[in-house]
């Protein structure tokens, strides 16, 4: 089976280069910065240790990633973004508004990797967020947002704190439902905040 689409097309070529599975995810991780080849295994729950080589390969060999070693006393060998790579970032950002909107919350089934909260601020309301201090926290998860940048962890005088489960957090964000999570702070700057977040649209049962 034929892995490359073949067409004089702009899309066709960019799924050619980053469309196979795993790929961008691989990409996602790579975001925050560089990884050793243990810590994306370790944070791509379910991938194949050789579809990930594959992939890491690939993605080097169209300039989307590259490989250096860390100064001592570290020596690791990390994979990390090229400015090429980095520049999938908006486009990776509006794929993700799109999958938000028909995504659905989170069940006991979903399995929630570490940082997951404070990847979706990253990826989705960031770069839209008005200026202001929100703290947001679920489980063991607190992710932050200060004038449109991402904190992992909590910060000092947050304008609005959130607190609630990771459906709680799905709900107030796209379906602008605030029954279950907790807030305390500026709530009309937490409603600015919501304003720029996805509307879920509803997808039609398989028949």
């Amino acid at each position: 089976m034929a892995k490359r689409y073949d067409q004089y097309c702009p899309m066709a070529h960019a799924l050619d280069l980053i469309g196979d599975r795993w790929a961008l995810l691989v990409v996602r991780e790579l975001m925050h910065g560089p990884k050793r080849y243990t810590d994306l295994v370790a944070s791509l729950h379910g991938i194949g240790t050789n579809i990930l080589a594959a992939r890491l390969k690939d993605l080097e060999g169209h300039g989307i990633v590259t490989r250096r070693t860390l100064p001592p006393p570290a020596a690791s060998k990390v994979y990390e973004l090229t400015d090429y790579g980095r520049e999938l970032r908006p486009a990776m950002r509006e794929l993700a508004l799109w999958g938000a909107r028909s995504l659905g919350p989170p069940t006991d089934k979903d399995a929630l990797f570490e940082g997951w909260l404070a990847n979706a601020m990253d990826t989705v309301i960031a770069r839209l967020a008005p200026s202001g201090r929100f703290e947001f926290r679920t489980g063991n998860e607190v992710a932050s947002l200060v004038d449109g940048e991402v904190v992992a962890g909590p910060i000092e005088d947050p304008d609005v704190r959130v607190e609630g489960d990771a459906e709680g957090i799905y709900s107030l964000f796209v379906d602008r439902c605030f029954d279950l999570v907790t807030v305390e702070g500026d709530l009309a700057l937490l409603e600015r905040l919501l304003q720029v977040a996805p509307e879920r649209v509803e997808v039609p049962a398989a028949r």
